[in-house]
């Protein structure tokens, strides 16, 4: 049985339905945020000042829009894919706003783009700027995160891929990457 860990992880996931937090027993702290970036921000900030954790891990799911291999993946950086505040910045990068606009985890992996819209179509800019993954949150914490100056990781699970028939496969497969997450937290050396 590994030692118990104490609040330096903290992982965040955006819904009950992704991951059930008895799944990691007390080996880290586990925080639902709800669904999109203002709730993200939010839970994540208030997570933070309360635990003082020296490590965020985001867990959840995200849709596929380009290659990128299925189940688990590791997200590498991460950029707003609805933020587009055209001609005062380009699309992506918040206007009047220092610092870069892709945040990066410092772990190799996929791009994924954050944005408050559930994904079904194709869209050019994810190709031009290299996103393979989309989701609705972890823009928000990463940026909560550069913020505070606490590091962040982020595992996502390919539920969908981001089509017509996102809603369905989502719905069908939200729950399947609880376990794969929870084994992998547990085979770190933290």
């Amino acid at each position: 049985m590994k030692p118990l860990v104490s609040r330096a992880l903290l992982v965040l996931v955006a819904l009950p339905q992704e991951f059930d937090a008895a799944l990691l027993g007390a080996q880290a702290m586990v925080c639902y945020t709800g669904v999109g970036k203002v709730n993200a921000a939010y839970a994540a900030a208030q997570a933070i000042r309360a635990h003082a954790p020296q490590l965020v891990i985001n867990f959840g799911s995200a849709g596929r829009v380009a290659p990128c291999p299925p189940g688990l993946v590791e997200v590498a950086s991460v950029l707003q894919r609805d933020m587009n505040a055209e001609p005062l910045a380009p699309r992506g990068a918040t206007p009047f706003q220092d610092g870069g606009h892709t945040l990066h985890s410092g772990h190799v992996g996929v791009v994924c783009g954050t944005g408050d819209s559930f994904v079904t179509a194709a869209d050019p800019w994810f190709e031009t700027r290299g996103v393979q993954l989309v989701d609705m949150e972890l823009y928000a914490v990463a940026s909560v995160c550069t913020r505070e100056k606490v590091a962040w990781r982020a595992i996502k699970f390919v539920s969908d891929d981001a089509n017509a028939e996102s809603a369905n496969d989502w719905q069908a497969n939200v729950r399947r990457g609880e376990q794969l997450f929870a084994d992998w937290f547990l085979r770190q050396s933290w």
